[in-house]
């Protein structure tokens, strides 16, 4: 999730503050998925990775693009407006109340010395990985990874060298939704869904593209494995309910001493 939320700032330079509000959209279709065809969210994660992208693509080619070049406050304001109409559209299809899926694995584990593992995180985890390395992938060895790539370094230099950079903004977003979707579907397999669960997670995604440097991919990852970690830690050293605590604690030591995240780069 962190991940394409830091590949949408990179490129676009658009904060999507409906990254939550997206997740549990593709969470709901895992759901209606697995309730319809009992399929595995795991592998439905494919078809709404797909579905997540179109959705991303036409709406930042349909809504946010008018917008790219406006100050920051409408561009928040128009998100916002996009999260609130997402929740309020998922009570009325599903109400408030929370769903969940079980798996043939939901309540299998792995005891690893003195350690039990969840299986169902474990196998999110690989699913996690296998979608970040197609995404580095993409980018690295794909023209139009490319393409997006000198979008980001050069967005003047992009125009004057005849790139479609409005095609490629709307690309970017998909591929952001898309990441998102992913996420969404492999959160399924661990955790219930409500349509408020969204802005929760939007702020942990923030936490972590800020703690691994906005922009960054590898930082996007480097910080949802430490804030994974922290969180983790305190709540077996301390206490589960102040497992956030530790979290921000991070960022805000991030912040002090890093201003730009761990992999970030100085703004020149």
């Amino acid at each position: 999730m962190a991940l394409g939320l830091s590949v949408i700032f990179g490129v676009v330079r658009v904060v999507n503050f409906a990254h939550g509000e997206m997740m549990t959209v593709a969470m709901y279709l895992a759901l209606m998925l697995f309730t319809a065809l009992k399929l595995d969210p795991l592998v439905s994660l494919v078809p709404i990775a797909a579905v997540l992208f179109v959705f991303g693509y036409l709406l930042q080619a349909g809504l946010i693009s008018p917008f790219i070049n406006r100050p920051e406050h409408s561009q928040f304001m128009l998100l916002v407006a996009v999260a609130l109409i997402l929740v309020n559209l998922q009570l009325i299809a599903f109400g408030p109340d929370a769903k969940g899926i079980r798996t043939s694995y939901s309540f299998d584990s792995f005891k690893l010395g003195p350690l039990v593992v969840d299986a169902a995180k474990v196998y999110a985890a690989g699913a996690a990985l296998v979608v970040a390395a197609a995404l580095f992938a993409f980018f690295r060895f794909t023209l139009t990874g490319k393409a997006i790539r000198a979008c980001a370094d050069n967005y003047h230099g992009a125009l004057v060298v005849g790139l479609n950079v409005r095609r490629l903004y709307a690309l970017t977003f998909g591929l952001g939704a898309a990441c998102v979707g992913a996420a969404g579907a492999m959160l399924m397999a661990v955790i219930d869904v409500t349509p408020a669960i969204g802005p929760a997670y939007t702020l942990l995604a923030f936490v972590i593209v800020i703690t691994g440097g906005l922009g960054s991919m590898p930082g996007a990852l480097l910080g949802g494995l430490l804030i994974g970690l922290t969180e983790a830690l305190g709540g077996v050293l301390f206490t589960p309910s102040a497992k956030s605590m530790f979290a921000f604690a991070l960022l805000v030591l991030v912040l002090l001493f890093r201003p730009q995240g761990i992999l970030g780069r100085k703004a020149a």
